[in-house]
């Protein structure tokens, strides 16, 4: 008798779906250079809310969040795609690249709308201390609207560069994004 053939399906795997160059050639491709600033920018994003002590942690925290994690993320992938690791890894990374960076901009989307909420909750108001003669007094002037936040002028600048970041790393993640669906039809 003879041994029954072995069943290839059973036996092999597919071979991985990838059409980025792997190793430090990808960087020299525009995907890899829009991962690279999206790194950037987040990490800056992430320094800016961290460093304005965050005045308001319930709509701040979720800013905090979103560039933590996708910073980690996006390390990760690029980490993944420069040591050549995604070719061993198989799954269709096409597919993968275009969910990531869509829940990555839906994500940071959200993100840069509570920081912007939150930077223009200061509605340009002045927050002075005069002296007086005997003591200092606090003279805060309320902006028109349904939310208020009293952040000090650094505070409030630090979160208006936080927000063009934010809305900068959007606008990278939506680039990355539309690369990924080219990739992902072809």
């Amino acid at each position: 008798m003879s041994e029954p053939a072995t069943n290839p399906a059973a036996t092999t795997f597919p071979t991985p779906t990838i059409s980025l160059p792997l190793g430090l050639e990808v960087l020299r491709t525009y995907s890899g250079a829009l991962v690279c600033l999206e790194i950037l920018f987040g990490g800056l994003v992430w320094i800016l809310v961290a460093s304005s002590n965050v005045p308001v942690p319930l709509l701040q925290g979720w800013v905090m969040f979103v560039s933590v994690t996708t910073f980690f993320l996006s390390s990760a992938y690029l980490t993944l795609l420069i040591t050549g690791l995604a070719d061993r890894i198989n799954t269709d990374w096409n597919f993968l690249d275009l969910v990531y960076h869509f829940i990555a901009l839906i994500f940071y989307f959200g993100a840069f709308v509570l920081e912007a909420a939150t930077t223009a909750a200061n509605g340009g108001a002045n927050i002075k201390i005069m002296s007086n003669s005997t003591q200092h007094v606090m003279c805060i002037t309320y902006p028109q609207g349904n939310i208020f936040t009293v952040l000090s002028e650094r505070q409030y600048s630090i979160n208006v560069a936080a927000t063009i970041f934010s809305f900068m790393v959007t606008l990278l993640y939506g680039c990355s994004m539309l690369m990924g669906v080219k990739r992902w039809r072809i």
